[in-house]
């Protein structure tokens, strides 16, 4: 009898253990993401709503367009990696008018940059390609009520 039981906690230890692990493999993330960073001490206009759901899965975008760990120029990220926040490398608000720099430093190196790069430029294929995209500031950037 006592063998049973350990039987079935053992079974149900391990039915558990599985779920976990299926669980933790299909996440995609939250549904949506405030496109918010401490590097901008104000914001000039409303944050962005990212919806994660739709560019991953409705879209079918790869996580690689987004997150992203560059080695020898390479990306290495792969799903089930760690995801930082942006600010985390572009640790700078928006490029300064001097020194100039090149259009790869500056989104390296500032989040603005980097963001309306990554972002505008699929945007811009996207359109391209006959399909409906945002481009404009205020498609992203909508209007709040005061």
């Amino acid at each position: 009898m006592r063998s049973k039981k350990v039987l079935s906690l053992l079974v149900a230890v391990c039915f558990g253990l599985v779920m976990a692990g299926v669980a933790i493999a299909t996440d995609k993330g939250p549904e949506t993401i405030t496109m918010d960073s401490k590097v901008f001490p104000k914001h000039k206009k409303s944050l962005v709503v990212f919806s994660h759901q739709k560019h991953n899965v409705d879209y079918g975008i790869a996580c690689t367009e987004c997150h992203h760990a560059y080695k020898d120029g390479k990306n290495v990220w792969k799903e089930g990696d760690a995801v930082k926040k942006c600010d985390a490398c572009h640790t700078g608000a928006k490029a300064p008018k001097e020194p100039k720099l090149s259009k790869k430093e500056k989104i390296k190196g500032y989040m603005y940059s980097a963001i309306h790069e990554n972002c505008k430029g699929c945007h811009k294929a996207a359109k391209k390609e006959s399909k409906a995209a945002p481009t404009k500031c205020g498609e992203c950037h909508l209007k709040v009520a005061k």
